[in-house]
């Protein structure tokens, strides 16, 4: 059994969010519910790949101490580093290994949960959770069923004051109406429209460039589809659940600069990087003054997050070139919002928006085919033919 794939996840989905409806209604808490087949859910998706499931219980049981060892050290700021590279050292071996073509200890949803643990030992550091997650919340948070495999990238306090929420029968039954359009709305995506891509993009590989611009439109297509439709469902088992785990898309693809890209596309991501990396990197630049001016420090702020975002996917050379590309993109149009007359001049005239979408567009597209690893394999195919 997979999350979100398969004749046997869907009827047993189907079961248990009929009874969290029901449940819901009466307004009875769904939690333990929730909870429980959260933790049916790792049974059956990791029993066959027994070294997963150990090392995901693992992963669990050493961020619960970890979380117990920040409650002692949040006082003296200087542990958080070590804190911080404890609880990502695990993904960071896990993506390190295959570089050394050693296989590791790795499991379904490790980048994700990753995050979470992460946001809560810095969110405790930070002052914003006062005291320790008690042990079913903690486990409930990292391992909650439709977020585990691939997001989106929910925050502990969010989702515990969901929990925590009572609602009206009419507000519930507004919000389970919204998740089952979304549930279906995903299925369509992921199940009908991402395979008629994924068809048409599996031909046989090309000579000319013009397959790679044709693979780069389709792939881009795919590439939505795919993932949109898994946060879709995602987002919408967790509405009629009752939690409001919130959305990953917003209509990407009408966006008319790069930074209105990273706000529609992947947002529990991007706005992840942002708290967490891009903001401390910016806060710690200033406050050791490294560069004489914001805007320096900026760019070069957005060059180390999105570079980094590139290494979280993986330490591959496609995934570490996409992340450079985009803090490249990033960092060039922070310089030009602020240094280019032409822009400030053009910006709100609708012939600028529509030229400035085409153009981000298609380097967004470009980026994706960066990611998907095509051109890599195309270069060599073609160098293997000389």
């Amino acid at each position: 059994m997979h999350y979100f794939e398969g004749l046997s996840f869907f009827m047993t989905l189907g079961l248990v969010l009929i009874v969290a409806f029901i449940l819901n209604v009466f307004q009875k808490s769904t939690y333990y519910l929730s909870l429980l087949f959260s933790l049916v859910m790792v049974y059956f998706v990791f029993i066959k790949t027994p070294d997963q499931l150990i090392a995901l219980l693992g992963f669990v049981l050493v961020g619960y101490i970890l979380m117990q060892l920040t409650s002692k050290l949040k006082e003296r700021k200087k542990t958080m580093p070590i804190m911080v590279l404890l609880a990502g050292l695990p993904l960071i071996v896990v993506k390190l290994l295959p570089v050394f073509k050693v296989n590791g200890f790795g499991f379904l949803g490790i980048s994700y949960m990753t995050f979470k643990l992460v946001q809560i030992i810095i969110e405790m550091y930070d002052g914003l959770i006062e005291k320790p997650i008690s042990v079913l919340d903690y486990t409930h948070f990292l391992l909650f069923f439709p977020a585990l495999s691939s997001g989106p990238i929910d925050r502990s306090r969010r989702f515990m004051d969901d929990w925590h929420k009572q609602r009206s029968r009419g507000e519930y039954l507004e919000l389970a109406g919204t998740g089952i359009f979304r549930l279906v709305l995903g299925l369509f995506y992921k199940l009908v429209l991402s395979g008629m891509v994924f068809q048409h993009m599996n031909g046989p590989m090309g000579k000319d460039v013009t397959y790679l611009i044709g693979y780069m439109y389709l792939y881009t297509a795919y590439l939505f589809f795919d993932f949109a439709g898994y946060s879709l469902m995602a987002v919408g088992a967790s509405n009629i659940l009752g939690v409001e785990t919130p959305m990953n898309f917003n209509f990407p693809f009408i966006s008319i600069d790069i930074k209105d890209f990273w706000n529609r596309w992947h947002i529990t991501l991007s706005t992840w990087l942002r708290d967490f990396v891009f903001s401390r990197v910016v806060m710690r630049f200033m406050r050791k003054k490294v560069f004489k001016k914001r805007l320096t420090t900026a760019m070069v702020a957005y060059m180390i997050n999105m570079t980094f975002m590139g290494f979280w996917h993986g330490v591959t050379l496609d995934y570490i070139i996409y992340g450079v590309y985009h803090g490249v993109l990033m960092a060039s149009f922070e310089w030009y919002q602020k240094k280019s007359k032409f822009y400030k001049k053009n910006k709100n005239k609708t012939w600028y928006k529509i030229t400035s979408w085409l153009i981000t567009m298609h380097l967004v597209m470009l980026g994706f085919l960066i990611f998907s690893g095509k051109p890599l394999l195309w270069i060599s195919k073609l160098i293997s033919m000389q």
